[in-house]
């Protein structure tokens, strides 16, 4: 894929369910390689927006494109083979509670290739030792803690090699240590794997540490009113709404 073509772009979307607005005119792209942030309030509309660019929403209105190819403008057997090109963590994590970390890991490879169970077995325990995992194969989610089910489920999410990797709210519910150790982890995928990250967040010390470029949604204008470097944002806010949401104290979440 030719370097000038964005791994993601949106043109034009309508965020909608019937006549009820949740976000319009959203044109923006991201560039191969980044980790890109998708940020505003409670209600904004950020998990919705992420719905729509793995494809699991049909955009009311415009496009949004991965690798340059319109995922709606294809039948539903090319967009899939299209998406699993991309890895998910969802806010929850989704892990099957009835299947230990290695076949939870397992699950997509499974599914998705004709691999032999000794070759799927080695790349769990590899996808697992780069998420800081290695040796709890055998453990079931209930077994090991919140910040180590993300870890598990981001283990899953690169078990295909993704091109794209996307989260939502990675950082929800994770203590301040383990929000930081998930933080760090994303870092060294993204240098060590060259994947493309979007994330959904709130929290603004992850926001500071990972993200290259932020998206703001605001709920007001039902709109995005700021796109970059978040710090770049912060020193020169383009509006009231945007400074105050990048400069609240950690109290006000």
């Amino acid at each position: 894929m030719p370097s000038d073509v964005p791994a993601i772009s949106v043109e034009d979307l309508l965020l909608a369910f019937g006549s009820f607005v949740v976000m319009k005119d959203l044109t923006f792209d991201v560039e191969s390689g980044e980790i890109f942030v998708i940020m505003g309030g409670s209600g904004s509309g950020k998990s919705t927006l992420l719905k729509h660019m793995i494809g699991l929403l049909r955009p009311s209105a415009g496009t949004v494109r991965l690798n340059g190819q319109d995922l709606w403008a294809m039948d539903e057997e090319e967009r899939s083979a299209m998406l699993r090109e991309t890895g998910i963590l969802y806010q929850e994590d989704a892990l099957w509670s009835t299947m230990t970390l290695a076949e939870n890991v397992g699950l997509p490879l499974r599914e998705h290739t004709q691999l032999t169970q000794s070759d799927i077995d080695r790349i769990v325990s590899l996808k697992l030792a780069l998420v800081g995992l290695r040796g709890f194969e055998s453990f079931y989610p209930h077994e090991i803690s919140g910040g180590m089910q993300k870890r598990a489920a981001l283990a899953r999410a690169i078990a295909l090699d993704p091109d794209v990797l996307f989260f939502d709210e990675p950082t929800s519910g994770l203590d301040p240590i383990s929000s930081r150790r998930l933080d760090d982890l994303v870092l060294q995928l993204r240098d060590s794997l060259d994947t493309t990250i979007v994330v959904v967040s709130h929290d603004l010390e992850s926001i500071f540490t990972i993200a290259d470029r932020a998206l703001y949604l605001d709920i007001t204008t039902k709109t995005m009113t700021a796109l970059g470097p978040p710090k770049e944002l912060r020193r020169n806010p383009p509006n009231e709404r945007v400074y105050h949401f990048l400069t609240r104290s950690l109290d006000d979440e």
